[in-house]
């Protein structure tokens, strides 16, 4: 199968096993970095709505914000 043809989801499949954590388990790292509710926010949500602007529109539709 040629490369290109790979689908996966996430950076890197599978479990680190020294650690037991998938490899792309990346908000672990964000929840370390000690930022504030406002902080975090910012990286998990505001991202994801900048991003699928879709999405962002249904959130404010059934959720006001």
């Amino acid at each position: 199968m040629p490369f290109l043809d790979l689908e996966m989801f996430g950076a890197v499949p599978g479990i680190d096993p020294e650690t037991g954590f998938h490899w792309d388990d990346t908000k672990r790292y964000v929840d370390h970095v000690g930022l504030a509710d406002d902080g975090k926010r910012k990286v998990f949500e505001l991202n994801a709505r900048r991003v699928y602007p879709r999405l962002d529109s249904l959130l404010t539709t059934t959720t006001g914000r």
